[in-house]
C-alpha cells in the first residue's frame, strides 16, 4: 500500500489545492485547520522520520482561509541523513492528489538589522550554498529545471498584498541554504552578505528545486528567530529558534490565512 493508498482510504474526499510545509516551531497553525485530519507520517509508507524537535511529522488535510489544504506538520532536513531528496515523496503525494501550489515556511536567521526576531521576512530568490541537490541521480532531461522565477511572481505579490493590507511589515529578499545542523560562523555571515542573503536557514531549498521539478508553483514566508551570527548578542540555539518562532506564530497565522482567503475569492487563478 502506498502513502497515497492510505490517504485516499482515511480522506477520501480530500482535494487540497493549496500544499503547506511548516518549519520549526509553526506546527500550531495546523490547530486552526477547519475539519482538520491528521495522519501521521510513521502511517504513510515512505514518508520522512523526522528527528528534529518542533517538527511533529504529520500529515493534516482540511481548510484554511476558506481553501482546501494539505499540510506537511514538519519536515525532513538535509543534516538529518545527508538525502536532499527526503521530501521528494510527501510533495510528489501532494502533487498526484491535486495541489497546484506550494506555500512553505521556515525559521531563519536575518542579515537584515531590521527585520529581527518575530519578523516575517518574504523569500524572493534563493542560494544554494550547501551544494547538495534533490535531483541528484535522476535520469531523465526533467532534471534540468530552470529555476528563474522559482518564487512564483504572483504569488510573492499577493503575499505582499496581504502583509500590507493587515498592516505587517514584511522584509523580503534572498534566502541562502546552508547544510546544517550548526549554525554559521560570523565569517560565513559576512560572505552572505556580500553575495546579497538577506536570511539564511538550513531547509527549504530542497523544497523548492523539488516543487519546480514537479510543476508546482511556490511562496514562501521565513519566521525570522534571531539576527545571525555575529550580528547580535543572542546566544543561538534550536531552543531558542522554537521560543521565538512560537512567539511569532500569530503573525505567520495571519499573514497564511489572509494569503488563503485571497487566493478562495479567486484574487491569483492557480
Amino acid at each position: 500500500m502506498t502513502a497515497l493508498d492510505v490517504i485516499k482510504a482515511r480522506v477520501p474526499d480530500a482535494a487540497p489545492v493549496i500544499g503547506l510545509v511548516l518549519g520549526s516551531g509553526l506546527g500550531a497553525l495546523a490547530d486552526h485547520v477547519d475539519g482538520a485530519v491528521f495522519i501521521p507520517y510513521s502511517d504513510l509508507p515512505g514518508f520522512p522520520h523526522t528527528t528534529v524537535s518542533g517538527h511533529s511529522g504529520d500529515l493534516v488535510f482540511g481548510q484554511l482561509g476558506g481553501v482546501s489544504v494539505a499540510m506537511l506538520r514538519g519536515r525532513a532536513h538535509y543534516y538529518e541523513n545527508g538525502d536532499a531528496a527526503a521530501m521528494r515523496l510527501p510533495l510528489e503525494t501532494l502533487q498526484a492528489l491535486g495541489v497546484k501550489a506550494m506555500f512553505l515556511t521556515n525559521a531563519a536567521g536575518s542579515l537584515l538589522p531590521d527585520a529581527g526576531p518575530g519578523s516575517p521576512l518574504l523569500i524572493t530568490d534563493h542560494i544554494n550554498f550547501s551544494g547538495a541537490n534533490p535531483l541528484m541521480g535522476e535520469t531523465s532531461d526533467k532534471r534540468f529545471v530552470a529555476m528563474e522565477n522559482a518564487y512564483d511572481p504572483d504569488l510573492t505579490a499577493l503575499m505582499r498584498d496581504t502583509a500590507a493590507e493587515r498592516g505587517i511589515s514584511l522584509a523580503e529578499g534572498t534566502y541562502m541554504w546552508f547544510s546544517g545542523p550548526v549554525f554559521e560562523t560570523p565569517a560565513e555571515i559576512r560572505m552572505a552578505g556580500v553575495m546579497g542573503a538577506a536570511a539564511v536557514g538550513m531547509s527549504t531549498v530542497p523544497e523548492v528545486i523539488l516543487c519546480r521539478f514537479l510543476k508546482l508553483r511556490v511562496v514562501a514566508l521565513s519566521l525570522i528567530t534571531n539576527l545571525a551570527a555575529g550580528m547580535g548578542d543572542t546566544a543561538l540555539s534550536h531552543e531558542q529558534t522554537k521560543s521565538v518562532a512560537g512567539d511569532g506564530a500569530q503573525t505567520m497565522e495571519t499573514l497564511v490565512t489572509g494569503f488563503l482567503e485571497h487566493i478562495a475569492h479567486g484574487d491569483v487563478s492557480l
